[in-house]
């Protein structure tokens, strides 16, 4: 991609809302140093420096998509405990929409703490809901989610598994979207169950490939991804489920291995320098491909920005954003 291009696009981000549905998350990071094992088990005591909490999930999209300079609301449920309230704060001092958040009762909000000592993640402690999204708040749900979808240019559907995405609010986000003519893009995890057909644009990695295909997950191969049958079968088996025009199959080291309806798959190498954590990553890429897609750019283009951009958070410790400044020198860089 040329860099003048690259320029116009990301000057048109601000330009841009997106809608971002799905499973939100509070993501806490204690930060310390190890200096001993523990005398009581063979484990490492970590000295806590510092402690930070962020938003993550599907929030973790709607934060890169402000951070690449566009504007996000959000559509999800939290619970009403202190995390959720943490969350809905967190979200509006980053100038995110939470008109769609629903706060419910008996629902705990999904936390995920990881303990960090010198660069390294040491463990990660998750807390869940045993509630899943009652029927009786889904109707109430959906009926927000079409006049949020009027408001804006584009939608990322946000899948973690943990009980929003599921057929009524697709179905939801679908129809307004079409109506809208605007771009919806899907992050899945593993709900092959779901019709999803009429999506512009999906962002599997390898092993949600393979799932979203009903093949068995199986871990990329050495050498060249167009040489790999497993990933092809999943590609062509996901092009004639989902019927997207662009699909992306993110493959870390690897780069994206993308397919069309109109050409051949081809892969794009990764950008990424130096690799920190890959926490978030596969955020990064949908946000940033439908948020050029909303700002006018074609399907490579977008995919190209989305790669980019991932290649820029991955040197970043935890889960992180991207700036259009840092957007632009990473395309500036791979041009030359």
């Amino acid at each position: 991609m040329k860099i003048e291009r690259a320029r116009e696009l990301t000057a048109a981000f601000k330009r841009q809302r997106v809608l971002v549905v799905g499973d939100l998350m509070l993501d806490k990071y204690i930060h310390g140093s190890v200096e001993r094992i523990s005398p009581e088990a063979p484990v490492p005591v970590v000295r806590v420096v510092r402690e930070r909490t962020v938003p993550g999930g599907a929030a973790n999209v709607a934060g890169n998509i402000c951070g690449l300079g566009g504007r996000a609301m959000l559509a999800g449920i939290v619970g009403c405990d202190p995390e959720g309230g943490a969350l809905i704060g967190l979200l509006k001092e980053n100038g995110i929409g939470t008109r769609g958040v629903a706060r419910l009762r008996g629902f705990r909000t999904t936390v995920k703490t990881r303990v960090i000592a010198d660069r390294q993640q040491v463990v990660r402690v998750d807390w869940d809901s045993n509630a899943g999204f009652p029927d009786r708040a889904v109707g109430r749900f959906c009926a927000t989610l079409a006049a949020l979808v009027d408001a804006c240019s584009g939608v990322v559907i946000e899948d973690y598994s943990k009980g929003v995405v599921r057929q009524e609010v697709v179905d939801a986000v679908l129809d307004a979207a079409k109506r809208k003519g605007i771009p919806v893009g899907l992050d899945p995890k593993d709900n092959e169950d779901l019709n999803l057909g009429g999506i512009t644009l999906a962002t599997p990695n390898y092993k949600e490939a393979h799932v979203c295909a009903g093949l068995p997950v199986r871990s990329p191969p050495p050498g060249d991804p167009l040489k790999d049958p497993s990933l092809r079968r999943a590609a062509e088996i996901l092009m004639e489920k989902w019927a997207p025009r662009l699909l992306i199959v993110t493959l870390g080291p690897q780069g994206m291995y993308l397919a069309s309806r109109d050409r051949a798959p081809r892969v794009i190498p990764t950008r990424a320098r130096e690799v920190y954590d890959v926490s978030g990553a596969g955020d990064t890429v949908i946000a940033t491909c439908v948020l050029a897609l909303a700002a006018g750019a074609g399907f490579d283009e977008a995919a190209v920005l989305g790669n980019n951009a991932a290649g820029v958070v991955v040197g970043k410790l935890g889960t992180a954003t991207c700036s259009p400044e840092e957007l632009l020198r990473s395309v500036e860089q791979n041009e030359r």
